[in-house]
């Protein structure tokens, strides 16, 4: 079983989903440690019933982003976490941990990349007036929602959708596709160390 990592920075509803996924069907890793940046995130006290271990640090108690880094990898050492999945990680990934982590990162964003990367990615397709948005699962690079793209699904924008209901409709997938999509890629170790190193 392989040894996976969740960060969030809020609800940590895909968190949740991720672990629900694991111990509900055959699936070839284990959700060992969440981390979050933000203290009072509501992930952490879903880890608290899920039974899976949480730590929490600021950037803001490190001198630099280096060393908020390397406190994240030597807790990731501790618990031999071999992949790292973000699920609502509202922060850019440094090279330190991209470097000691490189093609074993990736992330969840609710649009179809490359459209409307960032911050409410919901709130921009809704403004923009798409009938089209989706979920995007890809590689983390330096940038922002920028990494090789794993995978995909359309999601239908209806004129009567508000935000709310945009995001239940778009969480729906997330939570069935982010699971599935980890397990497929660590089922073929090859494959993902392979295909991250072209970017």
């Amino acid at each position: 079983m392989k040894r996976v990592a969740v960060f969030a920075s809020g609800s940590g509803s895909n968190f949740e989903a991720i672990v629900q996924a694991c111990r509900e069907q055959s699936l070839q890793f284990e959700v060992v440690l969440l981390f979050s940046d933000k203290e009072q995130a509501y992930a952490l006290e879903r880890a608290k019933n899920l039974n899976i271990p949480a730590h929490t640090f600021s950037p803001k108690n490190f001198p630099d982003k280096n060393s908020y880094e390397k406190e994240i990898v030597k807790l990731l050492e501790d618990y031999d976490v071999e992949f790292i999945a973000l699920a609502g990680y509202m922060r850019l990934v440094g090279p330190l941990l991209l470097n000691q982590y490189f093609g074993k990162i990736i992330n969840i964003h609710p649009s179809l990349l490359p459209s409307f990367p960032g911050k409410d990615a919901i709130g921009q397709a809704i403004k923009k007036g798409v009938k089209i948005t989706g979920v995007t699962i890809h590689y983390v690079d330096s940038g922002m929602d920028t990494g090789p793209i794993i995978a995909q699904e359309a999601v239908e924008v209806d004129e009567t959708d508000t935000h709310e209901t945009l995001q239940k409709k778009i969480q729906k997938i997330e939570h069935e596709l982010y699971p599935k999509i980890i397990d497929k890629l660590l089922r073929k170790d090859d494959h993902y160390v392979i295909k991250a190193s072209t970017n």
